[in-house]
């Protein structure tokens, strides 16, 4: 498996919604902090979307990556067929392999024949470019819908992004999830979390952590992928909270990484990890 970058992990960095730094990360700025973790690719999502550069900054973010031997990939929000049809191109210009698309509540309410027809009359295009489309399993769009879609379509360049905590919010426990989209995953995101009881009493919260400081069952999960071709990407991500101090918090991202590039490093297998 190839360890890479996901752009969810600098959000703050990034800029997200009403938080946005005096100086936003670049997409080329996150391609030289992975380069300088020996990571082997960057995955760019809709936080950092890539139709916002020109022709010729994709030219030259694939030069770079070219240059530190490293890969690229592509990523959007919600399915729009339009924005993918524009995605298409992008993904051949930086030599895509996977475009990453994450459904949502909007997309779990088209009817899945609607919606898989839609998906099928962009395969071919997307086959030309040398793309997979990776569907996201994300925060309201539940794993039995995602699997009834994908058995819909039926064709191999539709697969699973597997996110292993974003389930959480639709109701299922991860290994769930994990066991469920596993035979489908084409691409991994992962990360790691915690439940901590509210101090009153008052249920509890579900946070992020590093990666391997929390509850994630990463070696049972990897476990599950154990059928995945060898060069299948897994994306490091995490869900750092925001805090009241701007500066500190992106201080926090880059210390998260480490951390979470360093467990990466120990726990994905290393006769697979690049």
């Amino acid at each position: 498996m190839k360890i890479g970058l996901g752009s969810y992990a600098f959000r703050w960095s990034i800029g997200i919604k009403d938080f946005q730094p005096a100086q936003p990360m670049t997409a080329m700025e996150m391609l030289d902090i992975a380069h300088g973790h020996g990571l082997s690719l960057v995955q760019y999502a809709d936080n950092l979307p890539l139709d916002r550069l020109s022709a010729q900054e994709h030219v030259a973010l694939k030069q770079r990556a070219d240059s530190y031997g490293m890969a690229l990939e592509l990523g959007t929000q919600s399915f729009n067929a339009e924005e993918l049809a524009r995605y298409i191109p992008i993904g051949e210009r930086i030599g895509s392999k996977i475009l990453r698309v994450a459904l949502d509540a909007e997309d779990a309410l088209i009817p899945v024949p609607e919606l898989a027809a839609q998906i099928r009359e962009l395969l071919p295009d997307g086959k030309k470019a040398g793309l997979r489309f990776a569907i996201e399993n994300h925060f309201n769009y539940p794993s039995p819908r995602m699997v009834e879609l994908l058995d819909v379509v039926a064709d191999d360049a539709l697969g699973v992004c597997l996110d292993v905590a974003n389930s959480i919010c639709a109701g299922e426990w991860p290994m769930t999830t994990v066991k469920m989209l596993a035979p489908y995953a084409i691409n991994l995101h992962l990360k790691d979390y915690e439940i901590t009881p509210d101090p009153y009493g008052v249920g509890f919260r579900i946070h992020g952590t590093p990666l391997g400081e929390g509850r994630a069952e990463i070696e049972e999960i990897l476990a599950c992928l154990s059928h995945c071709p060898a060069d299948m990407s897994v994306i490091l991500e995490h869900w750092l909270p925001q805090t009241d101090d701007m500066e500190a918090t992106l201080r926090l991202e880059h210390e998260w990484l480490e951390r979470t590039v360093a467990a990466a490093k120990r726990l994905v297998p290393a006769k697979t990890a690049v």
